[in-house]
């Protein structure tokens, strides 16, 4: 399963540059994950300080 991003999502960016696979981008009032793209890594839940992003 792909994660995504909640409403919680700051804007930050932090998930976005940590992802692998460039599977996030910035979306309309939060990032958004592309659940094709996303091989479930994990990293953008780590890298996140508000933990917008978690496992659908």
């Amino acid at each position: 399963m792909a994660y995504v991003i909640s409403d919680a999502c700051i804007c930050c960016g932090a998930c976005a540059g940590e992802c692998p696979v460039n599977a996030i981008t910035e979306g309309d009032g939060k990032f958004v994950i592309d659940a094709d793209t996303c091989i479930d890594c994990g990293s953008c839940a780590n890298a996140c300080p508000v933990d917008a992003p978690a496992e659908a």
